[in-house]
């Protein structure tokens, strides 16, 4: 696959205790049906070839030689293929028995991975039969050849340098220093533990939140394969809840008490970002280990991947209500400390009916509720101007009067007026300095009613328009706290909506509603027909393609041409190729060319893990050149 993408997937068979025959046949059919799937790395359960129940009959070298031959023919299966797959499998050394997950491929065994915790309580009784499993790797023979055996092997594809695969086995998860850590010590960028982990109540749950997070401390994908109903024997019974982790988050998951195959592409590009991003990452190279390399075809297989459209708004509306609720308490946190700080007892918003504006003053009427300062005290100045509309003026005035904030109305038409005769700007000509002329001039009556008023002026952008520089210098750009700075504008809309749905006021929510409804505008040119005519995705693009790419040029360093890639999955049926390469080409434009907006950025909270402050998360130079960037998008051919 392309643009670091692995198709990984975990396996439960069909298993008879103590049958390895017909286990193999399972294992082997679903190597097949996962080799014709496009997978490249796969996992099965903990001892699959014989069964992990098969207790006392550990002892017995009849079992022990048929899964010596079951390994041959399972390796056997893989001739041809360059998919690794793992397998739970018994093994012999030195006298000793040794609970191992093998690695194989194109009819070869790679090696083996000894699991070092076996545990010897409750339910498990395994070092009755296993005997621990050891780092340094000693040499075995497997048909002939040299195989290493030792739990410090890193299978390494020397053809795609950040696929590093580490193994561990069921319960060296669940232990206090898991070899997975030292594994990602060692450049381990894939984890895979070849499970068999019984059901018990809840179980599950923290079976979840142990795979989820441990992917998460390990910046790794993390793929998890347990045993499943053919183990379930005697006094155990056997879910099979396999786990696909990338980074925390659960990729793929199968139904539990059902033998099941999940598949995922995991992106180890993203992986092996976060660890060049997190300078408290450290590798400890690779000493003591046995590196076995082996390599992969280059293949071109569409990605099946979901890639989410909105990667800042949560899909379910459980969490995104959670994180509406969050966010508003952050920004309303944010502003509450710089109130206390300063003694303020003012607030002055610039208030035009539209989305920006109304998160700012629900956010700053939360931040006087915090301090008991009377709304009364936040004053909401309505600038109406050339491009001011009756319906986003009444959303505006309305809302301010609901939320029990003073109203102050100053239009600002014959200041501009004055203003363009001052510097000879004829007022028929709707350029540049028409539009800007009127953001400075908001701008100005904002700081000297703050100053009048000993207020602060709380600034509305958020960071879409940020990052596209789609603000005036020194106009709708400054303020003395800018509570929406962190808040891209497809969240911001949510955060509107979650208030609208929650404030339990029907009037309010009407408005809340109205605003939502209404085109996003500056409002700086004539209205048509006395409808907006200004509308800002028609003259930079659609906000949920920006923050699309915003979210992959900032949280995880992608090429353009893998974003361009992504969005054309995300938006599948919504913008066609041309469209997305279009709105890319310039969000990149103005993302490079705006920077010096972004270096001197009044303060504001941060929400999220992107960010443009030039304090915090962006600290790039205002004079960078796009070039490099923008050649990349121009050889995509569409």
């Amino acid at each position: 696959m392309r643009d670091g993408f692995v198709r990984v997937a975990a396996s439960t068979p069909d298993v008879r205790v103590a049958d390895v025959s017909f286990n193999c046949e399972q294992i082997a059919e679903q190597i097949r049906k996962c080799r014709g799937a496009g997978v490249k790395v796969l996992v099965f359960p903990e001892l699959a070839v014989t069964a992990y129940t098969c207790g006392e009959l550990f002892n017995q070298k009849s079992l022990l030689d048929a899964a010596q031959d079951g390994l041959k023919k399972l390796a056997e299966c893989t001739r041809g293929s360059d998919m690794v797959v793992f397998v739970g499998v018994p093994w012999t050394y030195s006298g000793k028995l040794y609970n191992c997950a093998a690695a194989l491929q194109d009819g070869k065994l790679l090696g083996l991975v000894p699991k070092k915790w076996v545990p010897n309580y409750g339910e498990f009784y395994e070092a009755r039969w296993f005997t621990p499993g050891f780092d340094t790797p000693v040499t075995v023979e497997f048909e002939g050849y040299p195989v290493p055996l030792g739990s410090h092997i890193l299978f390494a594809c020397e053809n795609q340098e950040n696929l590093i695969i580490g193994a561990e086995i069921c319960e060296d998860v669940w232990v206090l220093s898991p070899p997975s850590i030292s594994h990602a010590e060692a450049g381990a960028t894939m984890i895979i533990n070849c499970s068999a982990s019984d059901e018990i109540t809840g179980k599950s749950d923290y079976r979840r939140n142990l795979i989820a997070g441990q992917s998460a401390r390990l910046l790794s994908c993390y793929v998890y394969a347990t045993a499943g109903e053919g183990e379930s024997t005697t006094d155990l019974v056997f879910g099979g809840q396999n786990m696909i982790a990338e980074n925390g988050t659960i990729l793929a998951e199968s139904e539990r008490f059902k033998n099941q195959t999940i598949m995922a592409d995991t992106d180890l590009e993203r992986m092996e970002g976060e660890r060049r991003r997190m300078s408290t990452y450290q590798e400890r190279g690779r000493a003591g280990y046995e590196i076995v390399t082996f390599r992969l075809k280059e293949t071109d297989e569409p990605l099946e991947r979901r890639i989410d459209p909105s990667p800042f708004v949560p899909g379910d509306i459980g969490d995104r209500n959670r994180r509406c609720e969050e966010i508003l308490t952050i920004q309303a946190m944010g502003l509450k400390k710089r109130l206390a700080h300063t003694h303020c007892k003012c607030a002055v918003v610039g208030i035009s009916g539209g989305l920006d504006s109304t998160l700012a003053l629900l956010v700053t009427a939360r931040a006087f509720d915090m301090l008991s300062i009377p709304r009364e005290n936040i004053v909401a100045v309505t600038m109406p101007g050339f491009g001011t509309t009756d319906r986003t003026y009444n959303n505006a005035c309305t809302l301010t009067r609901k939320l029990g904030a003073e109203l102050k109305e100053v239009s600002i038409v014959d200041a501009v007026k004055i203003h363009f005769r001052d510097i000879g700007q004829d007022i028929n000509v709707h350029d540049v300095t028409y539009e800007n002329s009127q953001a400075r001039e908001r701008t100005q009556i904002l700081m000297d009613i703050a100053n009048r008023l000993n207020g602060m002026v709380i600034g509305t952008g958020d960071m879409s328009e940020l990052a596209l520089g789609w603000a005036t210098y020194n106009g709708d750009h400054m303020s003395m706290y800018g509570v929406n700075a962190g808040v891209p504008k497809t969240l911001v809309r949510h955060l509107v909506r979650y208030f609208a749905d929650t404030c339990g006021e029907e009037e309010l929510s009407a408005i809340l509603l109205d605003v939502l409804d209404t085109p996003v505008s500056p409002e700086l040119l004539p209205p048509e027909n006395g409808k907006i005519s200004q509308k800002t995705e028609d003259l930079v693009g659609p906000y949920e393609l920006h923050d699309f790419f915003l979210y992959y040029i900032l949280r995880a360093g992608y090429r353009p041409g893998k974003i361009f890639r992504l969005a054309v999955r995300a938006f599948d049926g919504e913008y066609d190729k041309a469209t997305i390469l279009k709105w890319l080409k310039t969000f990149y434009r103005r993302f490079f060319s705006q920077q010096f907006k972004r270096s001197c950025l009044p303060d504001g909270p941060k929400v999220g893990s992107a960010a443009v402050s030039p304090r915090g998360d962006l600290r790039m130079p205002s004079d960078a050149c796009a070039a490099l960037w923008l050649e990349e998008l121009e050889a995509i051919e569409v």
